[in-house]
């Protein structure tokens, strides 16, 4: 049932099952989405899109979206490209993420595009990247995630 969370469910669905589900509203999104008010999210096999328009919300005291944010986003691009590729049982966590702030980022960024892909999947640990684009194309970040598979 859309809006409510049925683990039983999910957990019947492989990883990237999971996410279509999220994606399609057949479940609730994760709430992290809502916080921060991301507005898009797209899920393939090895690789996850999030959007989120740069809002003045996001700012830090100097006058740009903060790291954290940027750094959500980027996370989860990384780490859902990952839990796409999750068999029926798997779980994930991340190990680590190594963040890039290439450029700043404003309101006049724009819609924020982060594309998270999965570089290689081993049976115990998987290396994603996620690459932070704006409205224009121009790459803003950039991170890489190790993450460990469990059953």
């Amino acid at each position: 049932m859309p809006g409510q969370w049925n683990f039983e469910a999910l957990a019947a669905m492989d990883g990237l099952g999971q996410l279509q589900a999220i994606e399609q509203g057949l479940m609730p999104p994760p709430p992290v989405m809502a916080t921060v008010d991301m507005c898009g999210f797209h899920a393939e096999r090895g690789s996850v899109t999030v959007r989120m328009y740069a809002q003045s919300f996001h700012y830090n005291p100097l006058g740009g979206v903060h790291g954290g944010m940027i750094a959500t986003l980027l996370d989860t691009a990384a780490g859902c490209s990952v839990h796409s590729t999750l068999a029926v049982g798997e779980g994930y966590t991340s190990l680590d993420l190594s963040t890039k702030f290439l450029r700043p980022v404003t309101t006049e960024s724009g819609l924020l595009t982060c594309v998270g892909k999965v570089i290689s999947r081993g049976r115990r640990t998987a290396l994603a990247e996620a690459q932070l684009t704006d409205e224009t194309g121009r790459v803003l970040a950039h991170a890489t995630s190790s993450c460990m598979i469990f059953s």
